[in-house]
């Protein structure tokens, strides 16, 4: 049986032809533009669908802030506006407002503390503070 003998020029030879493969192959596959360094088509349409997502969110967001903007500016309004005569006279006057006026006009403890719902101890001193000195 003969031994097979490889010579360095012809392993040369073939190093050579795979290289010149090698090089031909990834010259074809960047003229097509599929080019392995390329990044893979599933990774092109994950990262499109994240860029609509947050597109998306990002309108949402935006949508919100003009909803709570005219909001605001409602509430800004409201409450910029004087109020009138007629909103101030449906706005009772606290007991304790009623039973001073009472204090000054003469009436007696037990009667102010019937007529406001407070206490006698609160009308008399109701009346020692703002009532008529005799």
């Amino acid at each position: 049986m003969e031994a097979i003998v490889v010579t360095w020029r012809e392993l040369l030879v073939v190093v050579v032809l795979v290289l010149a493969v090698y090089i031909a192959e990834l010259l074809l596959l960047m003229r097509s533009g599929s080019s392995p360094l390329h990044k893979p088509r599933w990774l092109a349409i994950i990262q499109g669908k994240q860029a609509e997502d947050a597109l998306r969110s990002e309108q949402e967001l935006r949508r919100e802030i003009e909803l709570l903007q005219q909001r605001i500016a409602s509430i800004e309004a409201r409450f910029s506006q004087p109020q009138s005569d007629a909103e101030n006279a449906d706005v009772s006057p606290s007991p304790y407002l009623r039973a001073i006026q009472l204090a000054r006009q003469g009436h007696d403890a037990e009667y102010m503390a019937s007529t406001c719902g407070i206490s006698r101890g609160e009308a008399e001193l109701l009346i020692s503070m703002h009532g008529k000195t005799a």
